[in-house]
């Protein structure tokens, strides 16, 4: 795909990668060490990729959590894939975001990925008996 950012391997600061899948430093990171992963093969979001490739991003999952220990010894990790437009996915070919979490760079961290709808931010003042109620 010639318009695809993510298709043109020689623009990445690429730091590791293996069959299916490369990894590099996301352009707009959100903390210190924050990483893409994605699968060589222009697909446009998580669905798209074949099982193969979905094997080979997550070993590089692994691989970049490792790097990132290393590098930064990061406090904790929010890992995650926006899936269309209405998730907040801007460049469409499937990426996975490793983004490294540090003590205090929030302030109430609870509910990390719960967070992306922030009116419905209510799991904390949820009632356990009411969990598995549609």
């Amino acid at each position: 795909m010639t318009d695809c950012v993510f298709c043109h391997k020689e623009k990445l600061a690429v730091i590791a990668e293996n069959k299916l899948a490369l990894a590099f430093y996301d352009g707009c990171p959100v903390s210190k060490g924050h990483i893409l992963v994605i699968p060589k093969r222009h697909v446009a979001n998580y669905f798209d990729a074949s099982f193969e490739e979905h094997n080979d991003v997550s070993r590089l999952i692994f691989e970049v959590k490792q790097y990132i220990d290393k590098k930064y010894n990061p406090d904790g990790y929010n890992i995650g894939a926006n899936i269309g437009h209405c998730a907040g996915q801007t460049v469409f070919h499937f990426h996975i975001h490793i983004i490294p979490r540090y003590e205090g760079d929030v302030e109430d961290p609870r509910g990390g990925v719960r967070k992306v709808i922030p009116s419905r931010n209510h799991h904390l003042k949820c009632n356990k008996k009411d969990l598995h109620q549609p």
